[in-house]
């Protein structure tokens, strides 16, 4: 990017940042995430930082926040409430350490103090004689709302300070005047709790808890905020009580009776910051509160206030983040990818950004009516969401950020692979390739037909088909079962050893259940779930084969379109024949039953969404098919249980908006015992 480039790019971030941090910080509102929004103030803060020359008073990284609302007493702060500075990676907290090492004389040592970072409001608490007075919310910074009223309702803060165990000189300070800083937040369960009360009255629920706790503490009505149960977490102590550290302050704090943080650590070095932020993410899923990362502070308070502010922010405190499940990032191109039934998905070729932990540069598009309905364009700016092993999808478009150069989608009319006329099916949304033999699709099907929930021939990765089907060794699946070492040696990357091993994996997959034959034909509408209905109603392939559209579509669960998918294939000769080759290999198909058991869970629909403590997913899958329940991928208003895990995605959100009942892992296991 060039320095015109950057100029144009930094004055539409900055416009797009103070529209979104008006609604929120002003009105209480959003229309993008915390992420998306953290992920824009990266990109604008990186190029300030390469080109300086650009920076402005009104850029958003100058400030803290909005103008508080007239509805509340301003108050003005005796210290400015300063922002942090934001990283996502070891590599930036390695700079944050190297541009600090430039403000002090050489060969200054420098240990941390690191602490977790609330996910809820920061405010300010005034005592007099040891007795709470005043307190504010940050406000723009300088200044902030009268709330103190609202902050009484929290029992967490303390009314009257404890001086008891304070060193005399400290408590003889601590007797006029203290000044305590922390995070207002709402727990979990909490938090939960009232989006379910919302649903139940037909209310909006909160999107996050960070919503909940601005929303809760700056209600007029007292009463309201103290139905909450907010709770408080003291991270800095202004008043000086003799402290020489960050960590003798959260000593201290402690001692005048406030929370100051159970999982803190004292760190000697950036390695034991980085230790311990690798720690807190492992287990700040089963926290009682959310955090989405911590706070590293220069850990001598002397050494702090010398390194100075730079902007809004200190110098000597750093917000370390963990990879966020939204991100802002460019849409460099569109093209398309055939599928194993011929279905053209648009798929999204992204400037590669950092979500959720993994490096993303395509999403997918899904089909013309999705690129429609978020409006996309080549060249957009646009917010990418990702929440666990599920592919990348964009969510939202920004237009704010568009210069004009960008170019509508149009889908192609021949199929990009073998070249043949691209045709759209009556009463579908998806456009496909018109060719039944186009190589893609046969080789989308050879990679569904080893997959893991189909026959799960371990070692058949993506390449290998490639070179197989290449070397006209593979063209359908039932050739997979009558290779031989030979055949496989003479091909690069194949030793005598690997050789023997893919043929093993084969061998060892001849055995399989009669529900995942099913699902590896790769028959048009036919998942998991379909395909366990399918091998429970008809017990046998011929009976399947066999089978009317009407007796098909009497089975729960399988409508016109998927009765009438499945009779189309077992119609073609073509696939006939592929059963025939594949039982005449040698593959022999076992009957499953599943078994039948009285629990709670029987008959019912179930979503699991987030990361189970006690099971994978598959296991979990496992688990509810086994107490008689209907694994289900997806949210809707027929959905009876969404089983909600750490970190948990949208599908938690739409189901708090459905009102669908929810269920912590501990009820689904009791349940499923």
């Amino acid at each position: 990017m060039d320095r015109h480039a950057a100029q144009i790019r930094i004055q539409k971030l900055k416009a797009e940042i103070n529209h979104h941090r008006y609604l929120y910080h002003v009105l209480d509102r959003e229309e993008i995430s915390d992420a998306a929004l953290d992920s824009l103030k990266h990109e604008l803060e990186g190029l300030e930082r390469q080109y300086p020359e650009f920076i402005t008073l009104d850029s958003p990284t100058q400030r803290v926040g909005g103008e508080p609302l007239d509805a509340f007493t301003k108050v003005s702060h005796s210290a400015r409430m300063l922002s942090l500075v934001d990283a996502f990676s070891y590599e930036e907290l390695q700079d944050w350490q190297i541009r600090n090492e430039k403000f002090v004389p050489p060969g200054t040592p420098f240990d941390y103090y690191a602490e977790l970072k609330m996910d809820g409001l920061a405010v300010t608490l005034i005592y007099h004689a040891g007795i709470f007075w005043k307190g504010a919310t940050r406000g723009d910074g300088v200044t902030g709302e009268d709330i103190t009223q609202n902050l009484k309702t929290i029992e967490a803060i303390p009314l009257k300070l404890e001086f008891k165990k304070l060193p005399a000189e400290a408590h003889s300070r601590a007797e006029k005047e203290i000044e305590v800083r922390g995070e207002v937040f709402m727990t979990k369960k909490v938090f939960e709790r009232l989006n379910s009360e919302q649903a139940k009255k037909k209310l909006q629920t909160f999107a996050n808890p960070r919503n909940a706790a601005a929303g809760s503490v700056r209600q007029l009505d007292p009463k309201i905020t103290a139905s909450r149960q907010l709770s408080f977490m003291a991270y800095d102590l202004i008043t000086d009580l003799g402290q020489t550290t960050h960590k003798e302050a959260h000593e201290l704090l402690k001692q005048l009776g406030f929370r100051a943080g159970e999982q803190n650590k004292f760190c000697t070095s950036i390695e034991q910051v980085e230790a311990y932020h690798e720690m807190i993410g492992g287990i700040r899923g089963k926290l009682p509160y959310w955090t989405d990362g911590i706070v590293v502070n220069v850990n001598d308070v002397r050494l702090f206030k010398q390194l100075g502010v730079i902007g809004k922010a200190p110098r000597g405190a750093l917000a370390y983040k963990y990879p966020a499940e939204q991100a802002t990032t460019i849409v460099e191109d569109i093209q398309v990818q055939v599928g194993r039934t011929g279905a053209l998905t648009p798929v999204a070729h992204l400037k590669p950004v950092k979500v959720a932990g993994s490096t993303v540069s395509r999403a997918t598009l899904h089909n013309v009516d999705e690129i429609e309905r978020l409006g996309v364009r080549i060249g957009d700016t646009v917010i990418v969401q990702k929440a666990g092993d599920v592919i990348p999808d964009i969510v939202q478009v920004l237009p704010k950020l568009r210069t004009g150069k960008e170019k509508k989608f149009v889908m192609p009319r021949k199929c990009p692979v073998c070249g043949s006329p691209v045709v759209r099916r009556e009463g579908e949304v998806a456009f496909c390739c018109s060719n039944k033999q186009c190589y893609a699709q046969q080789h989308e099907g050879l990679r569904h037909f080893v997959s893991k929930a189909a026959f799960n021939i371990d070692g058949l990765g993506p390449k290998i088909l490639e070179q197989l089907f290449r070397a006209d060794l593979v063209k359908n699946p039932a050739d997979l079962f009558s290779l031989r070492e030979l055949d496989l040696t003479p091909l690069e990357r194949f030793a005598e050893k690997s050789a023997e091993n893919l043929i093993t994996a084969i061998q060892a997959s001849r055995h399989v259940t009669f529900a995942r034959f099913i699902y590896a034909l790769g028959i048009r509408h036919v998942g998991e779930e379909t395909a366990i209905d399918l091998a429970e109603r008809f017990g046998t392939i011929d009976k399947l084969m066999a089978a009317p559209p009407g007796e098909l579509n009497a089975i729960r669960d399988i409508g016109d379109v998927v009765a009438r998918s499945i009779h189309e294939y077992f119609s073609s000769k073509q696939n006939r024949e592929l059963v025939r080759k594949l039982l005449q290999g040698g593959v022999v198909v076992t009957a499953e039953r599943r078994p039948v058991r009285v629990t709670p869970l029987a008959g019912k629909k179930i979503v699991v969404t987030g990361t189970l403590a006690s099971m994978s997913r598959d296991e979990a899958k496992a688990r509810i098919r086994e107490a008689g329940a209907d694994w289900v991928s997806s949210v809707s208003k027929n959905t009876d249980y969404v089983v909600v895990g750490a970190d948990p995605g949208s599908k938690a959100e739409k189901a708090r908006k459905l009102g669908v009942k929810m269920l912590s892992e501990a009820e689904f296991v009791t349940m499923v015992k």
